[in-house]
């Protein structure tokens, strides 16, 4: 069986494209006693469009879980994570090596990052394909 990541939701929204869950995501902290005391601790809620399905048998208020496989997750963490910093750092060092003000080489890195992720945002609609995830009952 493959890895996979869960996040239990609910269901907030269905219609013939997409039923729309939203989760809660929430520091490590948050579930300590004394979260309210020292305001440290965050929550955010995050809702996540998966495909829909006919065949459903969750109505909305369901609480259900979302899941995605852990492999998806992990080129995930590649891409807005990993490939910025190489970028980030050759973009940097090999300015550096050709005689750049050490200034403008971090300025044209931090650029290119800006340009990895523009990148990203335009080719969102061939990733959101990738990344599909499902939804299982409780």
């Amino acid at each position: 069986m493959k890895e996979q990541v869960r996040h239990t939701g609910k269901v907030v929204d269905m219609n013939p494209q997409f039923t729309t869950v939203q989760i809660v995501s929430q520091s490590a902290c948050s579930s300590c006693h004394a979260a309210g005391l020292c305001g440290m601790s965050e929550y955010t809620e995050k809702a996540i469009q998966v495909p829909a399905d006919r065949h459903a048998t969750y109505r909305v208020g369901d609480e259900v879980d979302v899941v995605l496989e852990a492999s998806m997750g992990m080129k995930a963490v590649w891409l807005a994570y990993f490939f910025p910093l190489l970028v980030l750092l050759a973009v940097a060092l090999g300015l550096i090596a050709a005689g750049v003000h050490e200034l403008w080489a971090g300025l044209a890195g931090i650029a290119a990052v800006g340009l990895w992720y523009l990148a990203i945002w335009l080719f969102r609609d061939r990733l959101q394909n990738e990344y599909i995830f499902t939804i299982h009952t409780k």
